[in-house]
């Protein structure tokens, strides 16, 4: 059985906005599922319906086989939740917020109070500990309610965009619990606009642009299918027209000092064929590198937009298979 099963979801709102057009995907248990996308993608629709919080117009949607719509208490003893909007008494210190929501989770006391210094300690709160929620930081505040969604360690845990506003300290523990959930068997749905996030923490991504899904798969299978490598090479002038010619219909572009660009559709595994070209047509190779198909990449050709990236570099252990697969010598590109 699915963790999350989900059928040509639709959500409509009044005056016309259609959020969620025929959204269809499935979670399997113990899986970190991605689910990406810019803001007003879908995303957060999504995650209320799940969480029983909002009717979807059409389509159905069940969690560890319960109906969201004619199950809803069922679904609300298996899931736990952080949402974008912090659900925090202003009033509360943060060890009371978590101690309260282990006593409902149904922990004793010395459990509860235990969990909640387990969780303060993790997410950088413990010297915050024993302030109300009125004097913490917007990230402080993200960190709290994202620990309170953990406190029972549920078996289907919604975090949508839960490290946005986290410093990378915050972020990091989020990642680190994350995992931990995942090992001990827990099903995690995670929205992030953050491609890194997404490539980092997530088994399989489905990209979700105007409220559908425009794909779905691990992030190395969404890079080796619509993703684009770059292979740059340093020739000398009187050999770029071979390169051009042996690498066709590759897109070549120039770039500075004697290199060029081409741009290779498709995974790593088709760099050793161009390399291997560029080489058999004469020309003299004295420079290469590579960038591997990013996550940024798969989301551009797919949605026509950007989204928040990460830094990415070249993959020297790559560069170096590659040169020596087509019988360069192995130095470092540059």
């Amino acid at each position: 059985m699915s963790a999350i099963e989900v059928d040509e979801l639709t959500k409509h709102f009044v005056g016309g906005v259609r959020a969620l057009e025929g959204v269809t995907f499935s979670v399997e248990e113990g899986e970190v599922f991605g689910y990406l996308g810019r803001n007003g993608a879908g995303k957060s629709t999504t995650v209320r319906i799940l969480t029983t919080l909002l009717r979807a117009t059409s389509g159905t949607a069940r969690v560890l086989g319960h109906d969201v719509a004619t199950e809803p208490a069922a679904v609300r003893k298996v899931f736990g939740a952080a949402l974008q909007e912090a659900a925090l008494d202003e009033l509360m210190t943060g060890r009371e917020h978590l101690e309260m929501a282990a006593r409902l989770a149904g922990l004793g006391k010395p459990a509860s109070a235990e969990r909640a210094a387990e969780l303060l300690e993790s997410f950088g709160l413990k010297a915050a500990a024993d302030r109300i929620a009125a004097g913490y930081s917007g990230g402080m505040r993200r960190r709290l309610d994202v620990a309170m969604a953990m406190v029972r360690r549920p078996e289907v845990l919604f975090l949508d965009e839960p490290t946005t506003g986290l410093d990378p300290q915050g972020r990091r523990a989020v990642w680190e619990l994350i995992r931990d959930l995942r090992d001990a068997g827990s099903t995690v749905f995670l929205t992030t606009q953050y491609l890194a996030e997404a490539d980092e923490l997530s088994g399989r991504v489905a990209v979700v642009h105007d409220g559908r899904i425009a794909a779905i798969g691990t992030s190395q299978e969404l890079k080796d299918r619509l993703g684009t490598t770059t292979v740059r090479v340093r020739v000398a002038p009187a050999d770029e027209a071979r390169v051009r010619e042996a690498v066709a219909p590759d897109v070549v572009a120039p770039a500075e000092d004697g290199w060029l660009e081409v741009t290779v559709a498709g995974g790593e595994a088709a760099v050793p064929a161009v390399v291997g070209r560029i080489v058999g047509a004469g020309a003299a190779v004295d420079g290469l590198s590579i960038r591997p198909p990013s996550l940024e990449d798969v989301f551009v050709g797919l949605t026509g937009t950007q989204i928040e990236t990460s830094a990415g570099g070249v993959d020297v252990g790559n560069v170096t298979a590659v040169r020596r697969s087509v019988g360069l010598p192995s130095g470092h590109g540059r």
